[in-house]
């Protein structure tokens, strides 16, 4: 019998070290190392590419003969089988998947606590459960939290109720945990349950079309002797789940935790297992919430999708421009509006700048969703290329809606609106500021001009001021090009609103 091997494995990164460190070698994090044991069976290990064996003519001694291969395939071998995507009935998760949820496909959904990833998966499931079986397992409530959560977003309202005269449908689900009685629909079904060998079991049995595992940090593998949530289960678990959905092309959406950082709990494995990783973003003390793609086998990264949370749960924002642009009725100084482009989404953004004198002897900047150190380059050129004595003044930059927009695409609406603080005026409402600031001083080209001049003129705007020598497409726009962000200054701030001003000479 061999002995038991003793190692030490991140939580954080994954890398496995032979002794405790308190901190990472790998990663440099401190206090994340956990000890696992394992055993190592000889007679188990995978052969090298040749197999040995005994003939009659070897006299006894093992002689090598060449494997050859039997599973791999050419790609004429391979059939070109069309997958058609299912939808999931919300046109922003569509959009972030990539045109729809791919069958046999495994996408991992992380979150803070509280925004939303338990009530949007549950919101899914119930649309998708009109076409397909879908076998919710909840491993962090019971089924009767589930049923009274359903119950207030309204999912156990359905078209085709379950009629009672059918004891088929009324009967418990195999596992006993929820009752059928026709509150709930009759392709959707509840498994409380953390046991990872239970699970496997009610999929074999079940066969549902789209499983949703709430969460991976609560499953657990009998066999292994960590806890859960740890790095060894988390690893396992998802391994075998993943065997399962590429198998029996089952749809996996599971739910991840995320640590203080932001990043998904557990070992980095866990996002390269699976096929789409998503994480919903925002407040939880706003109504808006983003879904963000940051790893997509079958679409577009960087994809983002937008909910507002209400009482009966999340509902889409089919115009998230509105949602992120201030009121154009009551302007006031140091604002400007931007075009951003998440993916392929252009959404306008109202920038809000703050310059006042310092109170300390070092001035405080301060960023909501603008990238912080975009900012201090962007205050280093207006001071060395324009003249602004900025180094001597607090600066504040917030993004209306706290979303995050930190894009080159945005350093000019950043720029003006400084500007606009600094002189306390007032920009025209009706233009957009597109371009990136050159350490010279220059304005530089982006890309998707057109996409982000067709949403400025689907919104209302009059003017666009853009980098000079980009083509941009023939809209309803008067397109003022500029080559230096003094121009940009002078275009959006007429000399007229402030004719004590002289910018080349201070």
């Amino acid at each position: 019998m061999p002995k038991p091997r003793t190692y030490f494995v991140c939580n954080e990164c994954g890398a496995e070290s032979p002794q405790w460190f308190g901190k990472c070698p790998a990663c440099g994090t401190y206090n994340s190392l956990e000890e696992q044991i394992t055993s190592t069976t000889l007679g188990t290990l995978p052969t090298r590419g040749v197999s040995w064996q005994q003939t009659p003519q070897s006299n006894g001694k093992s002689i090598a003969k060449a494997a050859k291969p039997r599973a791999s395939l050419t790609f004429d071998q391979i059939s070109d089988r069309q997958v058609s995507r299912w939808c999931s009935g919300y046109d922003e998760l569509d959009r972030v998947l990539g045109g729809g949820i791919v069958p046999g496909s495994m996408v991992l959904i992380g979150g803070d606590p509280g925004i939303g990833k338990s009530t949007l998966l549950l919101q899914v499931s119930n649309q998708l459960a009109q076409n397909y079986r879908i076998l919710y397992v909840c491993g962090e409530e019971s089924g009767q939290q589930v049923k009274l959560r359903a119950s207030r977003l309204g999912v156990s309202k359905f078209q085709n109720p379950i009629e009672e005269s059918d004891p088929q449908l009324q009967n418990q689900s195999p596992n006993g945990h929820l009752v059928n009685n026709g509150s709930a629909r009759a392709d959707l079904y509840v498994l409380p349950e953390t046991d990872l060998e239970e699970i496997l079991r009610e999929v074999d049995s079940l066969k549902p079309n789209v499983a949703v595992i709430d969460s991976i940090q609560t499953v657990y593998f009998p066999a292994l002797t960590s806890a859960p949530g740890s790095v060894a289960q988390v690893r396992e678990c998802t391994s075998a789940l993943m065997q399962v959905a590429k198998r029996e092309d089952i749809t996996m959406l599971i739910v991840g935790h995320v640590t203080k950082e932001g990043a998904i709990a557990g070992p980095k494995v866990l996002e390269h297992l699976v096929d789409t990783v998503l994480y919903f973003e925002g407040d939880r003390f706003a109504s808006h919430r983003l879904l963000r793609t940051v790893k997509n086998r079958f679409g577009a990264t960087h994809e983002i999708g937008i909910f507002e949370m209400i009482d009966r749960g999340l509902r889409e924002v089919a115009n998230p421009s509105e949602l992120f642009l201030g009121s154009r009725d009551d302007p006031s100084p140091g604002t400007a509006i931007v075009v951003a482009c998440e993916g392929t989404r252009p959404i306008v953004v109202e920038l809000q700048a703050l310059v006042s004198p310092t109170s300390y002897a070092s001035p405080r900047r301060s960023t909501t969703g603008i990238d912080y150190s975009r900012l201090l380059q962007i205050l280093a050129v207006l001071e060395k290329r324009v003249g602004i004595p900025l180094s001597k003044l607090d600066a504040y930059v917030a993004s209306a809606g706290g979303l995050s927009v930190e894009e080159p695409a945005v350093d000019l609406g950043v720029a003006i609106a400084v500007v606009a603080s600094f002189r306390d005026r007032i920009v025209d409402q009706r233009t957009v500021l597109i371009g990136e600031v050159g350490l010279g001083g220059q304005v530089r080209p982006v890309s998707q001009m057109e996409l982000r001049l067709k949403e400025a003129a689907k919104l209302g705007f009059k003017r666009a001021i853009v980098p000079k020598g980009q083509p941009y497409p023939d809209v309803d726009l008067e397109i003022i090009p500029v080559a230096k962000v003094l121009d940009a200054i002078i275009a959006a701030i007429p000399p007229q609103s402030f004719p004590d001003l002289d910018l080349e000479e201070e």
